[in-house]
């Protein structure tokens, strides 16, 4: 949703960014994209849910790597979004501002994806050579960091090499954006384990904020990872998720091409997938999901 009379500085996919200076207001929409395509139809609470969801990430792994984060309480809006706090409250975060990286921090714990079909054709993943013999959606035998380009909307992310990445951004920060990125991962999926949630893979992004390297953007939420339930998991084939990998199956079904105007989303399909977000949410946190804005 966009607060009505406001018109945002920057739109990506799910969020709306507003320039306050020296801090951003990230607003989360309740839209929905798979492939690099916005879908037209909205999943509901899906922007609460992954600003709490990043909210209490930010908190847990605060000791490992600092984050953008100020504040979400509606008090401390500036003065010309308070009359808009009820739309905005429980989806935005005030943040600090960042130079960011130009890349996407990917990192891959099981053999799931692009990643498996990469491993079919030459057992490896992003060109990192794996064992052979492996099944679709066993554990890898370590974390892989497999960072991407940055698309614009509708274009899609490139997977790039490491040393690709050095080129573009330098030897010292891809190698701390590395280490990071494969702490960062660990810690969660060592939390989410305890909670009954695997996660299979994720991305960050990282900026710098006065000069530091900092987490910013969403973290480890469904759009950004792959969460199975772990009650389930069984390798050999591909598994359950409480991500958007629902949507992307549904839409894989239909038949569309991914490049035109993709199709409506059905309502059972947005209310499951709602379902499936919050179940997330709550698993991981150990809360009650409470709306707190308008749906």
């Amino acid at each position: 949703m966009q607060p009505q009379g406001l018109q945002p500085d920057a739109q990506g996919k799910v969020r709306d960014l507003y320039d306050l200076g020296d801090r951003l207001l990230l607003v989360a929409s309740d839209r929905i994209s798979a492939f690099d395509v916005v879908l037209p139809d909205p999943i509901p609470y899906k922007g609460e849910v992954l600003t709490k969801l990043s909210l209490f990430w930010f908190d847990l792994l605060d000791g490992i790597v600092e984050n953008h984060f100020i504040s979400a309480d509606v008090r401390d809006l500036p003065a010309e979004f308070a009359p808009h706090a009820d739309e905005l409250r429980g989806r935005f975060m005030l943040v600090h501002k960042a130079t960011v990286f130009p890349v996407e921090c990917i990192v891959r714990g099981y053999l799931a994806g692009s990643g498996w079909k990469e491993y079919l054709r030459s057992a490896s993943v992003c060109s990192i050579p794996l064992p052979g013999g492996m099944q679709e959606s066993e554990q890898l035998p370590e974390p892989l960091f497999t960072p991407s380009t940055k698309a614009e909307i509708g274009d899609h992310d490139e997977n790039i090499s490491f040393e690709r990445m050095v080129e573009i951004i330098g030897e010292k920060p891809a190698g701390e954006l590395k280490r990071l990125s494969i702490d960062v991962y660990s810690a969660a999926r060592e939390h989410a384990a305890k909670r009954g949630i695997i996660i299979a893979d994720t991305k960050f992004e990282f900026g710098r904020v006065r000069g530091r390297i900092t987490l910013i953007d969403e973290v480890l939420t469904p759009d950004s990872s792959r969460f199975w339930p772990a009650s389930s998991y069984e390798p050999g084939h591909g598994q359950p998720s409480f991500d958007k990998q629902f949507v992307r199956d549904w839409l894989e079904d239909t038949g569309w091409d991914k490049t035109s105007e993709p199709p409506r989303l059905p309502r059972e399909v947005a209310e499951a997938t709602s379902a499936k977000y919050i179940q997330a949410y709550e698993m991981i946190t150990g809360r009650r999901f409470e709306p707190e804005g308008n749906a």
